[in-house]
């Protein structure tokens, strides 16, 4: 059976890679209230799966963007609190690998990530299919499970839905000249904080339906719901990306 990626958190592996590594919550990654913000937690998980794939010896470690990410806040980790982050492969498609991320704080701070990752050509940009040398590498940690790219969220506001203009910054850009996959988390920061839901146990799933780039008009468009937010990035009238965020429990 093949489920939809990046949907469910699956528990570590008994057997298989996992990589590990630690931080600390600074400055930059908290609230004012101390709290580690959701773009901060992005930015975590995608750095360590970077530091995995350089770690594993894989070639073109950077040829991987993100199709879909989902963040389960359990407990937020806080200001100065040392983390621990694991993270290894969950499953996997023809062109496309999930990849699971546990973070766990020495204060008690607990969240659970999972994105999946879209593996592409590094001249044309376009998908390629999964190479040997991943399966050699992570294979045995997904266990045969294999998932999907497809997106479950609608990908357009809508009517009636709250609405600003969101401004680009330069420092939003990453070296694939998109905008990169954790400055877009902190719209939903932004969304949360205009709507006054409680950032206390939460799930937020954001899918991205087409790259951002600098220099066109960018709109968040968002819409209370069942206790949580749902948001939405549009260029011009080309979707961006799709957000839901609900109460985790």
């Amino acid at each position: 059976m093949t489920e939809l990626g990046a949907s469910v958190i699956v528990p570590r592996p008994s057997t298989g890679r996992t990589f590990t590594t630690q931080r600390r919550v600074r400055l930059a990654d908290v609230d004012p209230e101390g709290r580690c913000r959701l773009d901060a937690l992005a930015r975590y998980a995608q750095d360590v799966a970077r530091d995995d794939a350089a770690d594993s010896g894989i070639a073109d470690p950077m040829n991987w963007v993100v199709r879909r990410t989902m963040i389960e806040v359990e407990a937020e980790p806080v200001f100065e609190e040392p983390v621990e982050l694991t993270t290894w492969c969950s499953g996997y498609g023809s062109r496309w690998a999930e990849r699971r991320t546990d973070i766990r704080g020495e204060a008690g701070g607990r969240v659970e990530a999972v994105a999946l990752w879209v593996r592409i050509d590094g001249r044309t940009g376009r998908p390629v299919r999964l190479s040997d040398e991943f399966f050699g590498i992570y294979g045995e940690a997904c266990d045969g499970r294999r998932v999907s790219a497809r997106l479950s969220l609608p990908s357009r506001p809508p009517d009636g839905a709250e609405k600003r203009r969101w401004e680009l910054r330069f420092s939003d850009l990453d070296v694939l000249g998109h905008v990169n996959n954790a400055a877009q988390w902190a719209t939903i920061e932004e969304a949360l904080d205009m709507v006054g839901v409680s950032r206390r146990g939460m799930r937020a799933e954001l899918e991205h339906a087409g790259s951002l780039e600098r220099g066109g008009e960018v709109t968040l468009s968002w819409v209370a719901a069942d206790g949580g937010v749902d948001t939405w990035l549009m260029s011009g009238d080309v979707p961006g990306n799709a957000v839901r965020v609900r109460p985790l429990r």
